[in-house]
């Protein structure tokens, strides 16, 4: 497939504005081949205007018809063969491997929102039926189910230019809903993003969409997004990336004459307990565990464990240590652009200038060819980290920083006192589970996800997952970004009273025609009613 560097408006690739910008590849520095252009505001306009008049129609279709479309996506980004993953290498530096899991998971996410769609019981369908003889005033027929909630706007990240982008799960979630989605591309990956779009348009010729379910916006300033976000069609954004970046866009929607929900996923330094006996009894495997966690993708994931909490000892300190030597031990890996190395550059050498903060190992710009961090190990005290907010800090690459507690207690006060994350973890041995199960009492309140003798790199696409947590983790701590329920983000309940059979929808109809799962009168049941 040719790259045009254009933007894919309802079927159609345009260009109103000269070119612009280029991905880099991170490891040479130097710019790709092709050129790409800002969105200009009529083509920002087009997009989303396109998908509101898409949405007068995919509302309405059959989950059959949307499974179908989930699944033809599928096919035609595997269609795509080699060549996508070849691109994407270019510019993310992610390396083969990686990108072909990467494209193995979005591709399967694809297909389970299609099973989850086809099921039905998703949509929630609540049925109190009418109680004509219930004194002192009768009760009316009222039937409940939860409906798609318009176009949505999702953003890119730059570190998963495939699971999290432009087919990944905000749009795989807000399609199987029946909601249009506008894509703002990310500048790291335009090249990438294109291709996928491209085979989403297919999937939407093929399957009679309307041209508008879909579009693709490029722009490497922060004005497309905005403007974006601004559009009074707009009925919700999906974001993953910076704390700034969500935040701005979360503040943009929240100021709009009608304003909107943002589901944002900001950023986590997924804190990490690694009680006395664990370091005893797990040597060398929580060793490689740890020091394999933190350097997972060169520290690129939004689940990176940041923070580990200890109790301070000798035995701790050799294990702080042992993790330094395995991580210098590993050579640094390519960072994904100019502007993640210089802002972790920039956040290692502020928490380094704090006087309580010790270096263990790395601690600056590696030598190298491309965009390269050493690997780094820092050290505090858990007095230092409690009299220094600024030491929860996110440093977004292959860097932790360890704090060594005077006491279990000192821990536990450390935890009431974490903003919110994505996930915690808990390493224990088998006699200190009941001190494991304090803890997760507490990180409970401030994160999506616990973990007992795990790591947190590496989310699993599965009905139970939650990627999500507490504020500034995501903008929306009710909901999750990966996992069939993510599909609930792009949903609002409408309740249905006193209308006859003929003008329900088929999830509430007496007959049950959908065959679905429903609370009928508070027990759950698939027969039909009468």
């Amino acid at each position: 497939m040719i790259i045009t560097g254009k933007h894919l408006i309802a079927g159609e690739w345009t260009q109103a504005n000269a070119p612009t910008f280029a991905s880099v590849n991170p490891r040479t520095k130097l710019p790709g081949a092709n050129v790409f252009a800002e969105a200009s505001a009529d083509e920002i306009d087009r997009a989303v205007e396109a998908a509101a008049a898409a949405f007068t129609e995919t509302r309405n279709y059959a989950p059959e018809q949307r499974a179908q479309f989930l699944e033809a996506v599928a096919a035609e980004i595997e269609a795509l063969g080699d060549e996508l993953l070849q691109v994407c290498d270019a510019e993310t530096g992610l390396g083969l491997p990686r990108l072909t899991g990467e494209r193995g998971r979005t591709t399967g996410q694809l297909r389970a929102f299609a099973e989850h769609v086809r099921e039905g019981s998703y949509v929630e369908a609540i049925i109190d039926t009418a109680l004509p003889e219930r004194q002192p005033a009768p009760r009316p027929d009222i039937r409940r189910m939860l409906i798609p909630i318009g176009p949505v706007a999702v953003f890119s990240p730059n570190n998963f230019p495939l699971a999290f982008s432009v087919a990944g799960g905000d749009s795989a979630s807000a399609f199987a809903a029946g909601c249009p989605v506008i894509v703002k591309g990310h500048p790291s990956h335009p090249a990438t993003s294109e291709l996928v779009a491209g085979a989403i348009a297919c999937a939407v010729e093929q399957c009679g969409f309307p041209a508008g379910f879909f579009s693709l916006l490029q722009g490497a300033g922060v004005e497309v997004g905005q403007a974006l976000v601004k559009h009074p069609r707009l009925a919700a954004v999906g974001f993953t990336g910076s704390f700034r970046g969500g935040r701005a866009i979360f503040d943009t929607a929240a100021a709009r004459p009608k304003p909107i929900p943002v589901y944002a996923e900001m950023g986590s330094v997924n804190p990490v307990v690694i009680l006395p006996d664990a370091v005893a009894t797990k040597g060398d495997g929580l060793v490689s565990a740890i020091a394999g966690s933190v350097t997972l993708g060169s520290g690129q994931f939004c689940t990176n464990p940041g923070l580990i909490f200890m109790v301070d000892s000798e035995a701790s300190s050799v294990f702080v240590g042992d993790v330094a030597k395995a991580m210098a031990a590993q050579a640094p890996g390519v960072l994904l652009n100019a502007g993640v190395e210089a802002t972790l550059d920039r956040q290692v050498s502020r928490t380094l200038g704090k006087a309580a903060v010790t270096l263990v190992t790395g601690g600056a710009v590696a030598h190298s060819d491309g965009f390269c961090y050493a690997n780094t190990v820092m050290q505090t005290t858990g007095a230092a980290f409690l009299d220094d907010p600024g030491l929860t800090d996110e440093h977004f690459g292959p860097v932790t920083l360890f704090v060594m507690c005077e006491s279990l207690d000192q821990i536990k006060t450390i935890i009431t006192r974490l903003d919110g994350n994505l996930t915690a973890t808990v390493h224990a041995s088998d006699a200190e589970l009941a001190t494991a199960g304090d803890l997760f009492d507490l990180l409970r309140e401030i994160c999506g996800r616990l973990i007992l003798n795990g790591v947190p790199t590496g989310v699993e696409v599965v009905h139970a997952m939650v990627h999500g947590g507490p504020y500034p983790a995501t903008s929306a701590p009710n909901s999750t970004s990966v996992g069939r329920t993510a599909i609930q983000r792009f949903l609002r309940p409408v309740a249905y009273q006193n209308l006859p059979d003929a003008l329900l929808p088929d999830a509430l109809k007496d007959a049950n025609p959908l065959g679905i799962w429903r609370i009928v009168d508070n027990a759950h049941t698939r027969d039909a009613i009468g």
